[in-house]
C-alpha cells in the first residue's frame, strides 16, 4: 500500500492536489484528525486490493489537533506502516494574494487577530515539524494549477518499483529560488542565446538554442562533468532513503541555457534506466 499523509500550508494548493491524486487512482481523506490515522492506515492495508494508494490530508484546520501528529506517526512506524509525506509550500506575499483574490478566509484568520499575514506566519511555525519529516516537497509559488497538476501525477503516476525519481528542474534565478531542490547548478556563465535576434524569442526546447548553448566554450564539459556529478551521488541519496532527488539549474531567465542543460541531464538519466520527472519551471514566462 502506497499511504501518503499530504500537509502544506493554507492557499498552497493542497485541494488541487488531492483532486490530482483522486484522478489517478489514490483513495483521498480531506483534514483527518491526526489520532485517527493509525486506526485508517490499518484498516486500508487490510483492503489492499480495494486501496492500494491511499492518501489523507493533516493541517492547521484540526487546530490544537495537529500537535497529535507526531505521535500519530509514531504509531504507524509501529504499526510497520509505511507513509510518506507530501507538504505544499508557498511564498508568504502569493499566499496573501491568493486570499485577497479568492476573498476565503485563512483557517488561523481569528486566532491572528484578523491578520492574513500573521496568520500565514503562525501557520508555517505551526507546521514547521511537519515540513522538517518531508519526503516530497512542493513550492507553488510559480506554479499554474495546471503545472501543480502535472507534479503530482508525473511524482505519483510513475512506476515506485523504479526506485527514488530525479526530477531535473530548468528555472530563473530573476523569479525566485526553487525552495524544493537539493542541488542547484547556476549556468548563467555560459553564452545567453537571449542576447541574439533570431533565438531570443525561443527556448531550450529548440535545436537551435541547445545548439547554440552547448556551443559555447566549456558547455559541452560542464554537461559531461554534471552528469558524472549526478550519477556519483544518485545511488548514495538512494541508500540515504531520500524519496526524490530535485536537482534544479538555473539561468537568469529560465528559458534558455537552464531548459538546454537540464533537457541533457534528464535523457543522460532516462538512457541510465532512472525515473525521470522534468520541470521546465519558468520557461513560459517573459
Amino acid at each position: 500500500m502506497e499511504f501518503i499523509i499530504v500537509s502544506g500550508l493554507s492557499g498552497a494548493g493542497k485541494s488541487r492536489a488531492i483532486d490530482a491524486m483522486e484522478d489517478i487512482g489514490f483513495y483521498c481523506v480531506d483534514n483527518m484528525p491526526p489520532k485517527l490515522i493509525p486506526k485508517f492506515a490499518e484498516l486500508c492495508a487490510g483492503s489492499q486490493s480495494e486501496m492500494p494508494q491511499v492518501a489523507v490530508v493533516v493541517d492547521a484546520r484540526g487546530g490544537e489537533l495537529l500537535h497529535d501528529l507526531a505521535g500519530a506517526l509514531e504509531e504507524l512506524k509501529r504499526l510497520d506502516v509505511a507513509y510518506k509525506i507530501l507538504f505544499l509550500e508557498c511564498d508568504a506575499a502569493v499566499l496573501a494574494r491568493r486570499y485577497k483574490e479568492t476573498r476565503r478566509k485563512h483557517p488561523l484568520f481569528d486566532t491572528a487577530g484578523g491578520s492574513v499575514t500573521r496568520a500565514i506566519d503562525e501557520e508555517r511555525e505551526m507546521l514547521r515539524t511537519v515540513r522538517e519529516r518531508t519526503d516530497y516537497l512542493i513550492d507553488t509559488t510559480h506554479l499554474s494549477a495546471t503545472q501543480l497538476r502535472e507534479r503530482i501525477v508525473a511524482l505519483f503516476l510513475g512506476d515506485a518499483r523504479m526506485g527514488m525519481p530525479v526530477q531535473c528542474m530548468s528555472f530563473g534565478f530573476k523569479y525566485g529560488y526553487p525552495a524544493e531542490a537539493d542541488m542547484v547548478m547556476d549556468v548563467r556563465c555560459f553564452d545567453n542565446p537571449f542576447y541574439v535576434e533570431e533565438l531570443h524569442h525561443k527556448t531550450g526546447l529548440d535545436a537551435e538554442v541547445r545548439d547554440f548553448v552547448m556551443h559555447s566554450d566549456g558547455a559541452a564539459e560542464f554537461a559531461e562533468k554534471l552528469c558524472d556529478m549526478v550519477d556519483f551521488l544518485i545511488p548514495r541519496y538512494a541508500e540515504e532513503g531520500k524519496s526524490q532527488l530535485v536537482i534544479a539549474i538555473g539561468c537568469t531567465g529560465g528559458k534558455h541555457r537552464s531548459v538546454t542543460f537540464a533537457r541533457h541531464l534528464a535523457e543522460h538519466l532516462q538512457e541510465a534506466g532512472h525515473r525521470v520527472l522534468v520541470n521546465h519551471r519558468d520557461i513560459h514566462k517573459a
